[in-house]
């Protein structure tokens, strides 16, 4: 690795440590967004900006709120497995079960009620509530979340929360075919 790179490794390895929840938050905040940016931009063909101002920001605000969430569920569903697995209540997993379990564990529990909270916090500036294909959402916890976060766990805790970030954005570009007009 290049000495560039590696600074900037050290640099974002460094602001992890020291700020783990706004750090959190910022990564989410411009991912999470640029997710949904992206999947609308597939969705409508065209590279049109599809949000005001205030709707980006509102949607950064969102991304921002649920990483606290998502970055305390990493921690306790860690510890939990972990817990479970010290105590004989899981067999001993390896470090692709032991991923695989805290993935399973948490989107299975947890992210049912963080796909649940997206949708309502996204439903707060809009004239009216959708509820459309809610299901799309709560099924994406087994067909992308629970493979992408078994590789997310298997990284060190340092980068898991920018690479579930990224998982996000990847996930506006998928779901963005998957909705195509």
């Amino acid at each position: 690795m290049n000495a560039l790179v590696q600074n900037l490794l050290a640099n974002y390895v460094a602001w992890v440590h020291a700020m783990p929840i706004y750090s959190a938050m910022v990564q989410f905040a411009i991912l999470g967004t640029l997710g949904e940016l992206i999947s609308k931009w597939v969705i409508n063909k065209s590279f049109k900006y599809p949000f005001s101002f205030a709707i980006t920001l509102w949607k950064m605000v969102v991304w921002a709120i649920l990483a606290i969430g998502i970055k305390y569920a990493f921690k306790g569903f860690t510890g939990y497995v972990e817990y479970l697995e010290a105590h004989g209540m899981l067999p001993s997993l390896g470090k692709f079960g032991k991923a695989f379990a805290i993935s399973a564990f948490m989107n299975l529990q947890f992210g049912i009620a963080l796909v649940l909270m997206h949708r309502v916090l996204d439903n707060i500036p809009e004239k009216h509530k959708n509820w459309n294909n809610l299901h799309k959402g709560i099924f994406s916890l087994i067909w992308f979340w629970i493979p992408a976060h078994t590789v997310t766990f298997m990284l060190p805790d340092t980068y898991r929360i920018g690479l579930a970030a990224v998982w996000s954005l990847a996930l506006g570009l998928i779901l963005g075919f998957f909705n195509r007009r």
